[in-house]
């Protein structure tokens, strides 16, 4: 079963409007009201999940959906796991198929992308959570990570929900099932290790600021550099292909613009952490992440693809810049400022996603 009844060139503006009214009222409770414990949360996190994984499958307007679509067929006829990577995915894929649908198993993807960040939200900001939830679904690259990036966007769900448990085992075991989905997870996994032993994030602003001249004056030898370090993994191939596929945010150079959407979190973790003292571990651990993995989608700005590399930072992007506010009082006025965040963090998914389209 699928939602077919929406033409599919409506289907994605649709989730974009409804989440427009769902921002505005949002924005309009908190300047009138202030902060919330939000009755209808839950339904909005299920209402995602069945409004994206009951999806027509499509190629043209939902990107990989038709080839996990083949995949999936593929392991229902028989196939044999024939892929020594991310094999936690494929052997998720060919147990699915022996005792589902293909739309019932995107109803699943869909499930273990958008739940896990619902527990992250539940877990770290109690009644607060519907925010910080709002914000992450608001994300520019939310919607094509569930319908397109399927499985590297399952795998940021799963290292986000490792991240958030309280012990160090469980941590380690989703973090090991995330890259086992999706091995580009490696890289945010470095930048939180490093966080375990390197706790000072004025530090590594630093180095982030550093990568934006380093990228500039090396223009394609950091792609070539990262290309050949020997890494088994076809994705690094991306950082020397061309633009086979005249992909828009493919291959355009220096992104100016996405630097300066990724510049956001980044002077939200100097103004949380720097101008206003907020100390928090499990913040500090993931604005490192963040820094990290952004600086080297930075490096390889102008590769093939580079969007690939940009969502192993922007997946955690929203509780960057969130997740101070929800924690503790810091600033005046901050349920107001918090709705005019959302507000503006959206304006700007709306404008790329629905607008420029």
């Amino acid at each position: 079963m699928s939602i077919d009844f929406i033409p599919l060139e409506y289907y994605t503006p649709i989730f974009y409007y409804i989440l427009m009214l769902v921002v505005l009222f949002t924005f309009l409770e908190l300047l009138t009201k202030g902060f919330l414990n939000t009755k209808y949360g839950l339904l909005f996190v299920f209402a995602i999940v069945l409004y994206m994984g009951l999806r027509p499958i499509s190629g043209f307007y939902f990107g990989d959906t038709l080839n996990y679509a083949q995949i999936f067929e593929r392991y229902q006829n028989s196939v044999t796991i024939t892929t020594s990577k991310d094999v936690s995915f494929h052997y998720f894929i060919m147990f699915c198929s022996t005792i589902m649908g293909v739309h019932t198993f995107f109803l699943i993807c869909a499930f273990l992308y958008v739940y896990p960040l619902y527990l992250v939200s539940k877990k770290w900001f109690k009644q607060y959570w519907f925010y910080a939830f709002l914000l992450l679904v608001a994300s520019f690259s939310f919607w094509a990570g569930g319908v397109n990036g399927i499985r590297n966007s399952m795998a940021g769900s799963l290292f986000l929900f490792g991240v958030s448990r309280d012990k160090r085992l469980f941590q380690m075991f989703w973090i090991f099932i995330a890259i086992n989905f999706h091995k580009s997870m490696l890289l945010p996994t470095m930048g939180f290790i490093l966080a375990q032993f390197y706790n000072k994030p004025k530090y590594i602003i630093v180095f982030w600021l550093l990568c934006i001249p380093l990228s500039l004056i090396g223009g394609g030898f950091w792609e070539v550099f990262f290309a050949n370090l020997g890494f088994q993994d076809d994705r690094l191939s991306y950082l020397t292909q061309g633009n086979i596929n005249n992909d828009n945010f493919a291959y355009t150079g220096f992104r100016w613009d996405f630097l300066l959407y990724s510049s956001f979190a980044v002077y939200a973790g100097w103004y949380f952490i720097v101008k206003r003292g907020f100390n928090d571990k499990v913040y500090n651990w993931l604005f490192i992440t963040y820094l990290v993995a952004n600086a080297f989608w930075i490096l390889v700005i102008r590769a093939n693809f580079s969007n690939r590399f940009a969502y192993l930072s922007w997946f955690m992007m929203a509780l960057v810049i969130v997740y101070p506010l929800l924690k503790e009082r810091i600033i005046k006025q901050q349920s107001i400022k918090l709705g005019w965040i959302i507000l503006i963090y959206f304006a700007f998914t709306f404008f790329m996603n629905v607008i420029l389209k």
